[in-house]
């Protein structure tokens, strides 16, 4: 073996016995502000705070003093998340509209009708309650809606009345809108209801009216059409309904 040779596997032994520095480091991991929930790297965080034998991670100086303020309203319990928001009794709840309305716990706003939210919310929470609630609406409401609007457009568009009959197909629509109208859209009639009460017409008197308007003339067109003047009936007897729009708009 030569000198050379013998250099390289001294300095080939060096290198295996002695690894670069960086790959010795691992990445630290991101933890979530607890208050706002953004992600914030422990390394580089520059408030923290100890709180129940752990320490938590703060993207701002605000953030912080928050949760110095009140721990409790913002320790998460881990191992059951709460699929809804919960906010804590006393909680101020404010209109995103009209920041001037304030009050203890949850409703909706006198004003516009929108439902209030509270002024500080925590990063941990799930979706609101209502949202989930909103939610499952929407979707029976298209589930039912889609084909009243087919059962509808399809007898201008096609010969589908031809196939059913214009009568058969007002009871199918009401039938369908029904639910639609009255347990999807039942958020809009209380609201409305509110504003009448408070004197403060909004978007949601604007909707009750015209979804139950629309409904209640319908289902009179359907179930007593002979009261309608003949100019309103047609050749079978039947009258223009507006279920679809009812379902479609609600």
């Amino acid at each position: 073996m030569t000198e050379h040779d013998a250099h390289a596997g001294h300095h080939h032994h060096d290198h295996a016995d002695h690894p670069h520095a960086g790959a010795e480091r691992s990445p630290v991991e991101a933890v979530k502000d607890p208050v706002c929930g953004m992600e914030v790297n422990p390394a580089t965080a520059g408030f923290r705070s100890e709180y129940g034998g752990k320490t938590y991670f703060f993207c701002s100086a605000k953030c912080h003093d928050t949760f110095e303020a009140a721990p409790t309203a913002y320790v998460a319990t881990e191992a059951q998340p709460r699929p809804a928001r919960e906010q804590p009794k006393g909680v101020i709840y404010t209109c995103p509209m009209h920041p001037q309305i304030r009050q203890m716990g949850p409703g909706n706003c006198p004003i516009c009708g929108m439902t209030l939210e509270p002024e500080v919310t925590t990063g941990e929470t799930g979706p609101s309650a209502e949202l989930l609630d909103m939610t499952r609406r929407f979707w029976v409401g298209l589930v039912l809606a889609v084909p009243v609007l087919a059962l509808e457009m399809g007898g201008h568009l096609t010969n589908l009345h031809m196939l059913l009959g214009a009568q058969a197909s007002n009871w199918i629509q009401f039938l369908l809108a029904t639910p639609v109208v009255l347990w999807a859209g039942w958020p809009f009639f209380t609201r409305a209801w509110q504003s009448l009460v408070t004197r403060r017409l909004n978007m949601f008197t604007l909707i009750a009216m015209g979804t139950g308007v629309a409904w209640a003339y319908s289902v009179v067109a359907t179930f007593a059409p002979q009261i309608f003047p003949a100019t309103f009936r047609a050749a079978d007897g039947s009258v223009a309904i507006y279920f679809e729009a009812a379902a479609v708009i609600t």
